[in-house]
């Protein structure tokens, strides 16, 4: 499938690799398909992600994903289904810490050296960006199929993106104007 990656994708992957490599990660996730992607200048991503504001955000977007990794990875609707059965997310936190030290979930996935398997997470957004690239008729995939699946998939990078404005309609709409498919972003949620 990586042959079918535009340069401007596989810098994004590539890119990717090196945010988990600098941070010790265990993998390379998600989140570090979209760091990579917000340090992209150039190219149909990094004009849909300053239209819609993101990289003058980027400090608030990298803020939020580090409480959800010091959450232990639960997206806002876990910490909330889990608040609805009388679990206190942040108590439990604050508890973990309070014994390990601060940021002792986020340190218990992290690995040091060595190659990084990307996580079943990174892998489903790369192929969600395939399943977009081919819907839209494209023959190659490109960094702007890489966001689009980024905020299709479910989980904290979506969360985080959503509440920085940054859905697939909005991104979509940014990408391709009124013109773009608007039905796209249900059938791509769905697509196992």
């Amino acid at each position: 499938m990586f042959e079918r990656f535009t340069r401007s994708a596989r810098g994004v992957v590539t890119g990717a690799v090196s945010h988990a490599e600098r941070t010790d990660a265990a993998s390379v996730t998600e989140e570090h398909l979209l760091l990579a992607l917000l340090d992209r200048p150039e190219g149909r991503a990094a004009f849909a992600a300053t239209s819609l504001g993101l990289a003058d955000r980027r400090t608030a977007v990298e803020a939020d994903l580090a409480a959800a990794r010091r959450r232990g990875g639960l997206t806002r609707a876990d910490t909330d289904a889990l608040a609805g059965l009388g679990i206190d997310v942040t108590e439990i936190v604050a508890r973990v810490e309070e014994a390990h030290g601060e940021g002792a979930l986020d340190r218990a996935r992290r690995r040091g050296t060595g190659r990084r398997p990307f996580t079943r997470g990174a892998k489903d957004v790369l192929t969600k960006s395939l399943r977009i690239a081919v819907g839209r008729q494209d023959r190659f995939i490109g960094d702007e199929h890489l966001f689009l699946a980024l905020t299709a998939c479910p989980g904290v990078v979506a969360d985080v993106l959503a509440a920085h404005g940054a859905t697939y309609g909005t991104v979509n709409r940014a990408l391709y104007g009124d013109g773009g498919e608007e039905g796209d972003a249900g059938r791509f949620r769905k697509a196992g």
